[in-house]
């Protein structure tokens, strides 16, 4: 078989799952594939005695393989799909969490579509030629910039409020790389909210010749910043990514912004690795929200991702949000990230008055404000909230009635079968297990006294619109959360109860903001508990409409929080009413610091059947990492022993005197090798530090 007269040696990135062939691997290129057989294509190879894909990462000119070289089978498709920088940013993935490239590369590239690759309008030239698909990158004199007078007037819109703003826009529309953690004033109007802020900073960055990703956490998150870049810098820049757009949009869409069509990108942690040309910005907002934090290995979150992509490209970096989780608190004091935040009496002006039931001289006018799950000061902050507008009601959880206990000795009701936790999931449906849904009998009794009465240990978010149904009679009620989410309502008084991030949004504000049982925030069993409720309640509380009377004095209650002690005792509840989220990361931080923790001390957490993770867990320390614990996990999909299955365990490591990505990747590399059945998942910072 001839080989091609130029380069004939082509290393691979072959497709397979196995960490201990995470290599590139020597084929040879036959003659009639010399020309489609260019960097970053899709190919097929034979390897293992079975036909795979992969990617052709180089061509050279002679091979370290000292033998005869297999032939490429074929090129799949003439689209370099792997760029240079995407394949660069993936491989520092991969080593910052231990996995292997091939695992970070299938996140990175969406899979091929054909009829998509035909629909795409191929790259043009100046002067209308098509371009060699393998050429680098043309000049930036190719794309011009949109015209400022054509977008939107104020080259600062959002920006204004924050001290190092405009030198913020200046250094990206000047071709620098400023790094900068930005938390976002609540209470904007819509002309000036973090949407409008975000398409500014993009418009900056593109009028300077430069691309821009923007990634969210959700679809209705992409929805409002797509318009405001879309009004920006103009509708045919701007691509939207997300994974539920389907197989043919996707990779249609991959494509725009593959062959230059479009410098912007906005969408879901998808698109953390979209192959934006002259990479100039990247924004991450709302970076603690666990949206971002991938399920497939190797986890990457998606703050990382960028962190690494900015670093690769020269870009800059903005990781906003209306609070900052402790990993960006530590890149700021360590000076990697410019705090960019408002001064303290734009804040004032801007931030809602909080107040925390139960506190100060409540107790003398409702001797049940601290107890109550709607006290009286929740339910006039909504009666005065509905003369101007809706009212948002934030609730933990989803559902009806989440747990029942015991009504004379408040013991908890459990599955026999599996000892999960027993709810309701509507009026009228009877009481059943929530993991593994087997119905508890009515005359089943208490386990500790033998009672048959019962009560309710909480309810969600469908219980509470119901009882707020029946205490405002003739207000319309509209419930958010779990399958069923609503993306805006309108000005007309309503009360809406939402979940945690189903908080439609509302253009006018919200008249009024009441965040129920936020006990159930700070007692969940996670490290980050305390970050994660004072981000739930802020992001709902920012949502208030600004209620002041005369200049610089509150007159009115915007934002009330019920179920939590008195905030002088409780950190995330002080940052609140305080609105200083930053003060809560660094004292997290400090904290950890103290006790070794993340994001200080990177951790391992190793979950899969008793026997596997221990064998894991013995290697990992034998690496030098320190084995913190082992306990039974409360996955639903446990396995049964009774069926002739393990029960599943999870064991926490962490780094001690080894280095974790290294460790992580010899074991998956030794497991692979040795074909073990059992599955076992590893992974590094499993609540990244958030």
């Amino acid at each position: 078989m001839p080989l091609a007269a130029e380069d004939p040696v082509a290393t691979v990135l072959v497709d397979t799952p196995l960490a201990h062939l995470d290599r590139p691997f020597e084929y040879a290129v036959p003659a009639e594939l010399a020309q489609s057989a260019r960097p970053g294509v899709r190919v097929r190879v034979r390897f293992a005695g079975r036909d795979h894909d992969g990617y052709l990462l180089t061509r050279t000119a002679t091979a370290e393989h000292p033998g005869r070289l297999a032939p490429l089978r074929t090129v799949v498709s003439p689209e370099p799909v792997l760029t240079p920088g995407v394949l660069a940013a993936a491989r520092a993935v991969a080593d910052h969490y231990g996995g292997t490239l091939a695992d970070t590369v299938r996140l990175a590239v969406p899979p091929r579509h054909a009829r998509a690759e035909r629909s795409v309008a191929p790259e043009a030239e100046p002067d209308g030629r098509t371009p060699d698909p393998g050429a680098s990158d043309p000049d930036p004199a190719d794309h011009p910039a949109p015209d400022p007078a054509a977008t939107s007037p104020s080259p600062e819109q959002g920006w204004e409020a924050y001290p190092a703003g405009p030198a913020l826009l200046r250094r990206l529309r000047a071709g620098q790389a400023p790094a900068a953690s930005w938390l976002a004033l609540p209470g904007e109007e819509p002309a000036h909210d973090w949407p409008r802020a975000v398409a500014a900073a993009v418009r900056q960055t593109v009028l300077g010749g430069r691309g821009a990703l923007v990634v969210v956490p959700d679809r209705r998150d992409v929805d409002r910043v797509l318009g405001a870049v879309e009004e920006a810098v103009g509708p045919d820049q701007v691509v939207r990514l997300t994974a539920d757009l389907g197989p043919e949009a996707r990779y249609a869409a991959f494509l725009r912004v593959l062959r230059g069509h479009a410098t912007v990108v906005v969408g879901t942690r998808a698109s953390a690795f979209a192959p934006v040309r002259r990479l100039g910005l990247v924004v991450c907002w709302d970076e603690a929200d666990d949206l971002h934090q991938e399920p497939r290995a190797p986890y990457p979150h998606t703050r990382e991702v960028l962190r690494v992509r900015a670093r690769s490209a020269g870009a800059g970096l903005l990781l906003g949000g209306f609070t900052r989780s402790v990993v960006v608190q530590r890149w700021v004091q360590e000076g990697m990230l410019a705090p960019v935040t408002a001064g303290h009496e734009r804040l004032r002006e801007h931030a809602p008055r909080v107040v925390v039931a139960g506190e100060g001289h409540q107790e003398e006018r409702d001797a049940a404000a601290r107890t109550a799950r709607l006290p009286g000061v929740a339910v006039r902050a909504l009666r005065a909230g509905l003369e101007r507008g809706p009212v948002l009601v934030q609730v933990p959880r989803q559902g009806y009635v989440l747990g029942l206990a015991c009504q004379d000795c408040r013991t908890r009701l459990r599955c026999g079968v599996c000892h999960g936790p027993v709810g309701a999931g509507h009026r009228r449906a009877p009481a059943s297990c929530r993991w593994c849904g087997t119905e508890l009998a009515p005359e089943h009794p208490c386990e500790e006294c033998g009672s048959l009465r019962r009560r309710t240990t909480g309810v969600g978010e469908r219980r509470t619109a119901e009882e707020l149904g029946r205490a405002f009679p003739g207000i319309r009620v509209v419930s958010s959360g779990g399958e069923h989410v609503v993306d805006e309502v309108g000005d007309t008084p309503a009360l809406v109860v939402a979940t945690p991030g189903a908080e439609p949004w509302c253009a006018g504000g919200y008249g009024a903001v009441v965040l129920l049982d936020g006990w159930r925030l700070l007692e969940r069993p996670s490290l980050d508990a305390a970050q994660e409720a004072l981000r739930r309640w802020c992001g709902a509380a920012a949502l208030a409409r600004p209620v002041t009377g005369a200049p610089g004095h509150r007159r009115e209650v915007g934002v009330v929080l019920c179920g939590v002690p008195p905030h002088g005792s409780v950190p995330a509840v002080e940052a609140l009413v305080r609105w200083d989220p930053a003060w809560l990361a660094a004292r997290e931080l400090s904290d950890r610091a103290e006790l070794g923790l993340p994001p200080l001390v990177r951790h391992v957490e190793v979950t899969g059947p008793a026997g596997a993770v221990d064998q894991a867990a013995r290697a990992l320390v034998a690496a030098g990492m320190q084995l913190l614990g082992t306990l039974p996990t409360t996955d639903t999909t446990a396995a049964d022993p009774g069926a002739g299955q393990a029960p599943q365990v999870r064991a926490t490591l962490s780094q001690g005197q080894g280095r974790a990505p290294e460790a992580v990747r010899s074991v998956r590399a030794d497991r692979s090798a040795r074909k073990t059945r059992d599955v076992v998942r590893l992974r590094i910072d499993p609540d990244d530090g958030a």
